[in-house]
């Protein structure tokens, strides 16, 4: 049987303004607050730097330096270009001009050679044709488009340009030359190369000096089709 004798207190019942909630919210922020104490207490200490930098041998830091400094040392990264001294590249710009002046004189020269070799047979195309006093300078119409082309030529190479419509003058041209000296040669293979001869070295001599005044010239920046706007 329970004995009532064994109660010290007499039990009382609760207030009415009492909240169970209320309560139990209290206590459970009275437990986070000691949880949080007690982590405190537990996060370590900084570490020294002498571990850092000088680690004790068997750490795991230890390690990796150890295997860090078995490694064999990089190589330096080689140059892709190497820089051409100032004055090997003036010597080198002064041979190219020397070059490309040579190879025009030697073209010019060409070029008039061929002019005098192919002005009789055009004489003797225009003889029949003609009036006599107009005959020497038949070969004007052949040579004078030829010699204006060719002028165009040069200038567009000058300012990096293309020249497609003066090439064409130049090329008709000097076929038309072709052609007339061919047909007042004898009909053998040996004078038909002879009478061609002139003006295709003549036309070949005029290619390659141009070709060497774009070589001089440093190349030209690509400029954008489009304006950028800038903000």
């Amino acid at each position: 049987m329970y004995d009532k004798g064994n109660l010290s207190h007499p039990l009382v019942p609760p207030d009415a303004a009492w909240d169970p909630a209320e309560e139990l919210a209290w206590m459970l922020r009275e437990a986070m607050d000691e949880d949080l104490h007690n982590d405190l207490h537990r996060i370590p200490g900084p570490r020294d730097e002498e571990s850092v930098i000088a680690p004790a041998d068997g750490t795991p830091l230890g390690n990796l330096q150890e295997i860090t400094a078995e490694l064999p040392p990089l190589k330096p990264a080689p140059r892709g270009h190497r820089r051409v001294p100032e004055r090997r590249r003036g010597a080198l710009q002064t041979m190219s001009y020397l070059v490309a002046a040579l190879a025009a004189a030697i073209a010019s020269a060409v070029s008039l050679f061929s002019g005098l070799v192919a002005c009789d047979p055009l004489r003797v195309v225009a003889a029949d044709r003609v009036p006599g006093s107009v005959v020497p300078w038949w070969p004007l119409l052949v040579y004078g488009p030829w010699l204006v082309a060719s002028l165009s030529v040069l200038r567009a190479a000058l300012h990096r340009r293309r020249a497609l419509h003066s090439w064409c003058t130049v090329l008709v041209f000097s076929a038309i030359t072709i052609l007339l000296c061919v047909l007042q040669a004898p009909k053998t293979l040996l004078d038909t190369i002879a009478a061609a001869l002139p003006g295709l070295a003549s036309l070949a001599c005029f290619q390659q000096a141009v070709r060497q005044i774009t070589l001089t010239r440093a190349p030209r920046k690509s400029m954008p089709r489009h304006r950028t706007r800038t903000t």
